[in-house]
């Protein structure tokens, strides 16, 4: 049987999230309620355009509606982080139009977060459970935020992350590449070497695509750009672009590249927080990008509205949820509308 990620652009049955609850993220965000104001922020406007299932930890139900629109579904399920990109389940689609849902094997991102947060192993399962998807188990340790397909043949990966010894030191780029192009329907990978300063840190994936480069329809892709010569992630940035313009689709065709700057860096405890406007997230009928009240968001939010003169362009504050680790794309995992959910 063979099974297919649909593009993130193409239509959704619902968005699904996990509540803040890692006291360690809590505690880069600031506050608690400075994490909840900021992953509510990012539900309830999703939920204007479709709907958004929150996984809260038990007995979290009423602190996590005091913030979320009453739209926003609440299950409970007890988790030992936040990030549903990753932990949760990579949603496919087969021939028949039935749903899958790969659970890749999910360890912390390289240990990080266990074995205190190894309730997250499990998340996958839940909420494939919930969405009644077929369980699709894989044996390669993986986060759905190390992946960005176009819907037409072709993966962007990250050496990094799926090649690290603390993920797959046993794997071989040949043996992970045929897992992927297996359970996602890809024929060819593009691998990038590393990504963005703030990821190598305790807080971080080891370098996720999904701050560095994604697609937005089949042969144009955005990468993320740090135009300052003295920023860590200057020559990242530009290695990635050029391996981007260099490259061709898995149906030959050259990519289209279009760089996205990044905002005016900010920093935490005298490190860089790496802002990118490459993590938004597609939505029914629009796109939500991150916010970091910087003149470059307007910028940023024109390129958007070019290029999806179809869709509503919406944006939330995102720097705290950058505090957390990651960005709205990290906290939010698409379930695709398909023949056995409604579609």
């Amino acid at each position: 049987m063979t099974w297919k990620m649909p593009p993130e652009w193409t239509p959704h049955k619902r968005t699904w999230m996990a509540w803040p609850c890692s006291p360690f993220v809590l505690e880069l965000v600031g506050s608690a309620d400075a994490a909840f104001k900021a992953w509510a922020g990012a539900a309830n406007t999703i939920a204007r355009f479709e709907p958004v299932t929150m996984v809260c930890s038990p007995g979290e139900e009423k602190a996590a509606r005091k913030f979320l629109d009453a739209g926003v579904a609440i299950v409970e399920r007890e988790l030992g982080d936040s990030w549903m990109r990753d932990c949760g389940p990579t949603f496919v689609v087969n021939e028949q139009g039935v749903l899958g849902a790969v659970d890749w094997t999910f360890n912390g991102w390289g240990g990080r977060t266990f074995p205190e947060g190894s309730a997250d192993a499990l998340v996958a399962r839940f909420v494939a459970d919930k969405a009644g998807a077929e369980r699709l188990p894989s044996a390669l340790v993986n986060e759905g935020g190390g992946i960005h397909v176009d819907g037409d043949g072709t993966l962007l990966l990250t050496e990094s992350v799926q090649l690290n010894r603390n993920r797959n030191p046993n794997w071989t780029r040949e043996e992970i590449e045929a897992e992927m192009h297996g359970k996602l329907g890809t024929r060819k990978a593009i691998w990038v070497p590393c990504g963005l300063a703030a990821d190598t840190s305790d807080s971080g994936t080891d370098g996720h695509i999904d701050t560095l480069a994604c697609f937005v329809k089949p042969g144009v892709v955005l990468v993320h750009g740090q135009p300052d010569p003295d920023h860590p992630d200057h020559e990242t940035t530009r290695e990635i672009e050029a391996i981007m313009r260099a490259e061709t689709d898995a149906n030959g065709r050259a990519l289209e590249v279009i760089v996205l700057e990044a905002p005016k860096e900010r920093y935490e405890h005298g490190e860089p927080l790496s802002c990118s406007y490459v993590n938004f997230s597609f939505v029914n009928g629009g796109v939500v990008l991150c916010e970091f009240d910087d003149p470059q968001d307007e910028v940023v939010a024109g390129v958007f509205r070019r290029l999806f003169n179809d869709r509503e362009v919406a944006s939330v504050p995102a720097v705290d949820i950058f505090k957390g680790g990651g960005g709205v794309h990290c906290i939010t995992q698409q379930e695709p509308l398909c023949a056995t959910n409604g579609g």
